[in-house]
């Protein structure tokens, strides 16, 4: 059904997915804020990705762990630059691969290739339980690195086994850009001119209290998460907020932990409440 979330505006911090969730959520008749935490940019440093891109290709990984799918086709884009992208498929073919939940796997059919194992739970934690069902010594796993997250516990766990660790890390993340927005996002909060805020990873969360903490408007930022419905994607999100001493109001049903079950969880808690936005001006972004 369309129009489930008509009236209700809804604050979206997603920077990898950002149109896409907005377009989702508009078709249900939402009216969407949207304020990026950080823009995305290929790794600086490109020597390392490339070096990694022509060690696969000469060696293709017999184990190759993806965290996300943005890394994916990251680096896949790099193999392109250098006319290299279909032996960079092709020995991503010869290797098991291991996708850290959905995202991953959805970058993997894009090229036209399967994840062999997906991981229980889309964590680091749940990368680590799920190798530690297989034999991997003596193997070689590639490892798919992702931003504003320490992976040393993770690769100590796979090193453990007996493998040997080939990590890249192909994108990181910039955030000075968008503390504006950040900040004009917690005074919409703190103003009640919001009814959901939806959190799809903990480096959000992590981010909106740095920017409060850094302004000195923490205290705003949580009256303003105390007036908004707290959506979070998964186990992961949830974990961080009840770090920050915060609550998990919204979050999908039966382990499905990606985009459109998150919005189907949305329509289904605020589609029988009053909006804000109903009462209060409504601007299209931060």
């Amino acid at each position: 059904m369309a129009d489930r979330l008509s009236g209700t505006r809804i604050l979206i911090l997603e920077a990898r997915a950002e149109a896409e969730f907005s377009r989702l959520l508009k078709e249900q008749g939402a009216d969407v804020l949207q304020c990026p935490m950080f823009t995305i940019h290929d790794n600086p440093d490109s020597g390392p990705v490339a070096a990694w891109i022509e060690r696969a290709i000469q060696t293709p990984h017999d184990d190759l762990v993806l965290t996300t799918g943005e890394g994916l086709r990251r680096t896949v884009k790099a193999a392109r630059r250098s006319g290299q992208d279909q032996a960079f498929i092709a020995a991503i073919g010869k290797s098991r691969t291991f996708a850290r939940g959905p995202k991953p796997g959805k970058a993997l059919r894009e090229i036209g290739l399967q994840a062999t194992i997906t991981t229980d739970k889309p964590t680091s934690d749940g990368i680590a339980e799920t190798l530690a069902r297989f034999d991997l010594s003596g193997h070689r796993v590639g490892l798919q690195l992702y931003p504003d997250r320490n992976h040393s516990a993770l690769i100590g766990k796979i090193k453990a086994q007996g493998a040997e660790v080939d990590s890249v890390l192909p994108y990181v993340y910039d955030a000075s850009a968008a503390e504006a927005s950040v900040l004009t996002a917690i005074g919409e909060m703190s103003e009640g001119r919001v009814d959901a805020i939806a959190l799809t990873s903990s480096g959000q969360l992590r981010r909106l209290v740095e920017v409060a903490r850094a302004h000195l408007c923490e205290d705003r930022l949580r009256v303003g998460l105390d007036r908004t419905k707290i959506v979070a994607v998964g186990p992961v999100v949830s974990d961080e907020l009840k770090s920050y001493g915060l609550r998990t109001d919204i979050t999908p049903a039966n382990e499905a932990f990606f985009m459109k079950p998150l919005i189907s969880a949305m329509a289904a808690a605020l589609g029988d409440t009053l909006p804000c936005s109903a009462t209060t001006p409504s601007t299209a972004s931060c």
